[in-house]
């Protein structure tokens, strides 16, 4: 860290083992499009894990089942709001539930990928870090849901254009602090830039997870936190980190 930098608090720097990578992003280079993102890197670096960080992962995708469950039982037997109502209410209501209950928790999974990019300690806590921001997360997640299927009903192009390009917004808004549309904007902008390359990164990564699905879904305890971690390691190479990474 050089001397310009402001001061970490004294809790941030005991927890943080290890500076930023040398190829880190920053915010104001990624929305210039000066980025030093390698498809190539980002993809050999997704597929090393270890079994902290699949148990730190599963952990809290089992967190996010048991929510939407009980999510679920409160707005079926106290609002008595099913999923498959064919009603206008149930039509509005149980998307938003779900997006509120997913991306509260799976901003906490995401940056989990992010520490592992940054070769930090991945725990099970991780899942529950980023409840702070759980608000603007949810605001941007029901906007850039809404976007992309306006996008998807206007030729398909633009709604797979803007599901690539908004996927760095939840950490954006986790790390960096930035307001939903502040972070969809930057998002989009620095993805962009190298758009082909993040689309055809994420298309292999869907590829591999359909595979891992064959022999009886057992490949699948590997595929999707590398998933997380090659989500991480583009958050890194784009954006880099704006604060300390507690352990």
């Amino acid at each position: 860290m050089s001397n310009g930098d402001p001061p970490l608090p004294s809790a941030a720097r005991t927890d943080v083992s290890r500076k930023p990578s040398a190829r880190s992003g920053n915010l104001e280079d990624a929305n210039r499009g000066k980025l030093r993102f390698s498809h190539r890197r980002a993809a050999v670096r997704g597929m090393e894990q270890d079994q902290r960080l699949q148990r730190a992962f599963w952990g809290g995708a089992l967190v996010m089942l048991f929510t939407l469950i009980i999510a679920g039982w409160v707005l079926d037997f106290v609002f008595h709001i099913t999923p498959l109502q064919g009603g206008v209410l149930s039509q509005l209501i149980v998307p938003i539930v779900i997006t509120a209950v997913v991306y509260a928790f799976l901003t906490g999974v995401v940056m989990q990928g992010v520490h592992r990019a940054f070769d930090l300690p991945v725990t099970f806590s991780h899942t529950f870090g980023c409840l702070d921001v759980a608000t603007p997360v949810i605001v941007a997640a029901v906007l850039s849901t809404i976007l992309i299927n306006i996008g998807f009903m206007l030729l398909i192009i633009p709604g797979v254009y803007l599901s690539v390009v908004y996927l760095l917004v939840a950490p954006l808004i986790a790390d960096k602090k930035l307001q939903p549309w502040q972070a969809m904007e930057a998002s989009r902008k620095a993805i962009t830039h190298r758009w082909f390359n993040v689309f055809f990164l994420l298309l292999a990564m869907s590829l591999i997870i359909f595979a891992s699905m064959l022999p009886l879904f057992i490949g699948l305890k590997w595929a999707y936190p590398m998933s997380v971690v090659l989500i991480g390691i583009l958050y890194r190479e784009i954006f880099g980190v704006e604060q300390a990474l507690s352990v």
